[in-house]
């Protein structure tokens, strides 16, 4: 049986197409195989601190290190170090003091940070400029806030042993972490303990000038010298797939060092997740953690990323203090270097 030629036409050129597209399935399998998934959590909802992770994305820093990196958002820098050690998530944005006490209750099976970010703590109790809380020692006999199980509540009676403060005679109203300020302003509370790379700008959204009229005492200020968040993997990753960590870690740096250099393209990064977000004052947040936590002496000498082996030894001290562990974690269980590009990819001027 013959078919027109018109039909006869359309037939070949069905089949040279459905042959050329299988053809092309195992390219484009390879190219996808070729790329190691990262599912990656943040220690909270989008905001300034988080910039350079989308713009490591949008400049293909991921892609060119062959990772297929999927962010979400997180709902605390702890909860971050327990979701990676329980394996949804293959890496993450946390809190060193978490891993270390996940360290010392399991050795062996915390995540491990690859990249400190932020060099200092933002731990940090807040007062009205006009309270009578003028140093540490009027704290005692006062009413201070806190989410419950709040990690600077948690180190607060550290920096009060520290600096002759009875932190017995110091009472607590837990409350929700979005309250603090309003509870504080509302004179609910004479104090709260806050993360102050938040705080700072939620006050500044409730029409408060954080640098005026608000007194504030910085844990590493007082004797509690912790280091903060930074990027942590899962013992898995770090196992089978340590090439993926050391991409993972190029990439980040580099858009840390862009996000330092030119502070909007990073905003405008994150904008581009969420347009709802307050552009000017996610940019303020983003330039008060670099020059607060971030962009600090120590990170002048040794770059951004690194950290110091005796001050992080004094930190787990410190923290095993705090928490009453059992035992301490090495300094080497909980940070681990071997990835970090050379010092000269680390250097970061301050803005």
């Amino acid at each position: 049986m013959s078919f027109p030629v018109s039909r006869r036409a359309a037939v070949v050129a069905v089949s040279a197409a459905l042959g050329a597209s299988l053809a092309a399935l195992p390219v484009r399998e390879a190219r996808a195989q070729q790329l190691t998934p990262i599912k990656f959590v943040l220690d909270w909802k989008l905001q300034g601190i988080h910039a350079w992770y989308y713009l490591a994305e949008d400049r293909g820093y991921f892609a060119a290190e062959k990772l297929a990196v999927t962010i979400d958002q997180g709902d605390g820098s702890a909860a971050a170090v327990t979701k990676v050690m329980a394996g949804a998530y293959d890496a993450g944005f946390g809190d060193v003091n978490a891993v270390i006490q996940n360290a010392a209750a399991k050795p062996g099976a915390a995540p491990v940070m690859v990249y400190m970010v932020y060099n200092r703590a933002p731990f940090a109790l807040i007062v009205k400029a006009g309270s009578p809380i003028r140093t540490l020692k009027d704290l005692e006999g006062r009413t201070l806030g806190s989410p419950a199980g709040g990690a600077a509540q948690r180190m607060f009676p550290l920096m009060a042993a520290r600096n002759g403060v009875d932190a017995g005679k110091v009472k607590w109203t837990s409350m929700a972490p979005n309250l603090q300020e309003q509870m504080l302003l509302k004179d609910h509370v004479e104090g709260s303990a806050v993360f102050s790379v938040t705080s700072y700008m939620n006050l500044v959204a409730q029409g408060v000038d954080p640098d005026k009229d608000i007194r504030w005492f910085h844990y590493g200020d007082h004797g509690v010298d912790l280091y903060g968040n930074g990027v942590l993997v899962s013992r898995q990753l770090l196992r089978d797939k340590p090439q993926a960590v050391a991409g993972l870690v190029r990439a980040v740096n580099k858009a840390v060092r862009d996000t330092v250099a030119d502070p909007d393209a990073a905003i405008a990064a994150l904008m581009k997740r969420e347009p709802l977000l307050n552009q000017a004052l996610e940019k303020r947040r983003l330039l008060y953690t670099l020059r607060t936590v971030m962009l600090t002496p120590e990170v002048g000498t040794g770059g951004i990323g690194d950290v110091n082996d005796a001050r992080m030894t004094r930190a787990i001290g410190q923290v095993k203090e705090a928490f009453e562990l059992a035992n301490a974690p090495t300094a080497g269980e909980v940070f681990d270097r071997r990835f970090l590009p050379p010092l000269a990819e680390r250097k970061i001027a301050a803005p």
